[in-house]
């Protein structure tokens, strides 16, 4: 075994050796392991709630100045240790290196950096005087909500983790950590930049498996849960965490659609696009992997996709010019080619792409787009977390409106047209909760981040995701003559 031989968690301030069960770090581009992690028992999950409920007190009621200086020591860290952070990302996740430098490490101090700055905000409404039956006048403060549980995926580790942190530092919570168990090393590497910078107890990082998950999501000394995965786990952590009435915020899967409008220029749009998808080996939620097309030009777009994909390079996660890596494991990759097979089975065809590159070690998976599958087949409908998409031909925009909408998820969409005041108006029509036109912009941190139906419940970044944590409290007082 190579790798990380200590891997402590974080409870109090403290390093802590694991005592739960152990974790193997599987490299998914060699097969090997890489690091093994032990996670916490049920009594060191609770202490590091307990940790978290000491230290909320002092935190809630340090003066702003000092919680924006903490979180700012924290993003500085996160930028000295970025080589680091960036190989334990490329080596447990598979993520090729040009993405974890960037949005998967690059990212997230950016962000740290905001909530910083948002910390110091004074969100106090003053909803002025009132006259009946009494004269009196009232304002509205938002206080902590207290301690938060923090769930993230494997996909994206430390983006997710500095998410939750950022937005719950900021409203004045302290907060668990707790990483999935595939992917807990890059998040393990932030505790001990955690210790060195924020004060004890303020942010705890546990792992651990199901069991583990669930005693924090139902624990008493937890306030609200906000939780990163599958719609199908989603629900359940709303189910235990419901058994306290606390606060969730779940941001799930989703189905993306990208419309591709008549006027669109298919020429600039389809590297970017059939990219996209396929970026992290396809594990991310807001991959655009339904692709409408003109009935019209879909002669143009089947050409065009078949001359691009040989130009999307898969392979070895270290090599700079690698788009896609490796999956997240064998049984993943099962998984996410059994999708691919059902369709063929059920009549559907292969536009680009398919089948595994030649490599003799790792979980990986060619992109593969497909089409001749019906709009409602699983293919269609179902979250694959993998490079593959499917294309139908519309007829009219509005006919590629109904198919975006068609499907239980509703996280992003994705609109290309040289026409900014149509597709402003398309993108009212949509269900989703962020619509990137002609590829959108960049990461922002003051945006919200979510979506509608089974994509989630709440939103992450941005004001949005600040106040999920806070509680409004209306304080009132009677004027005197």
């Amino acid at each position: 075994m190579t790798g990380w031989p200590d891997l402590p968690l974080l409870v109090g301030g403290e390093a802590v050796s694991g005592a739960g069960e152990r974790f193997p770090v599987v490299d998914p581009a060699t097969e090997e392991v890489r690091a093994e992690v032990a996670g916490a028992d049920a009594g060191q999950l609770d202490a590091a709630v307990a940790a978290a409920r000491w230290a909320a007190k002092a935190w809630r009621a340090a003066d702003s100045g000092e919680r924006a200086e903490a979180i700012r020591r924290l993003a500085d860290a996160i930028d000295k240790h970025r080589d680091d952070l960036a190989e334990a990302i490329v080596t447990e996740v598979g993520s090729p290196v040009t993405l974890a430098r960037g949005l998967q490490v690059g990212i997230p101090p950016v962000h740290l950096r905001w909530y910083a700055d948002q910390s110091t905000v004074d969100r106090t409404a003053d909803l002025g005087p009132h006259s009946d039956p009494v004269a009196s006048r009232s304002v509205v403060a938002y206080r902590p909500i207290g301690v938060v549980a923090a769930i993230t995926a494997y996909n994206y580790p430390l983006l997710l983790a500095t998410h939750k942190m950022g937005a719950a530092l900021a409203a004045g919570c302290t907060v668990v950590l707790m990483p999935s168990p595939r992917t807990p090393v890059a998040t393990l590497l932030l505790a001990r930049l955690v210790a060195e910078t924020l004060p004890p107890g303020v942010v705890n990082v546990v792992v651990g498996g199901a069991d583990v998950a669930r005693r924090l999501t139902e624990h008493p000394g937890v306030d609200a849960v906000s939780f990163t995965g599958s719609a199908e786990v989603g629900a359940a952590v709303m189910r235990q965490a419901a058994s306290g009435v606390r606060r969730t915020v779940l941001e799930l899967g989703g189905k993306s659609a990208a419309i591709l409008f008549p006027d669109a220029d298919l020429a600039t749009v389809l590297p970017e696009l059939h990219r996209r998808y396929a970026r992290n080996a396809g594990q991310g939620c807001a991959s655009p992997t339904r692709l409408l097309v003109p009935r019209e030009r879909w002669d143009e777009f089947v050409d065009a996709s078949r001359a691009i994909y040989p130009d999307i390079p898969v392979g070895d996660p270290w090599a700079e010019e690698t788009i896609v890596g490796p999956v997240i494991s064998a049984a993943h990759r099962e998984r996410v080619e059994g999708y691919v097979s059902g369709a063929l089975a059920d009549g559907g065809a292969l536009l680009a792409g398919g089948g595994r590159p030649e490599r003799e070690r790792g979980w990986f998976v060619n992109p593969a787009l497909l089409t001749g599958v019906a709009p409602e087949s699983r293919i269609a409908q179902e979250e694959i977390f993998g490079p593959v998409a499917v294309a139908f031909p519309y007829s009219t925009v509005d006919d590629a409106v109904g198919l975006a909408n068609a499907t239980p998820f509703g996280l992003h969409a994705y609109l290309y047209t040289g026409d900014h005041e149509r597709a402003m108006a398309v993108a009212g029509e949509l269900r989703a909760g962020t619509v990137s036109v002609n590829g959108g912009g960049g990461f922002r941190p003051d945006a919200p981040m979510g979506g509608v139906g089974v994509s989630g419940v709440g939103r992450e970044l941005g004001e949005w995701g600040i106040h999920e944590f806070l509680e409004p409290q209306h304080v009132q007082w009677r004027e005197h003559p």
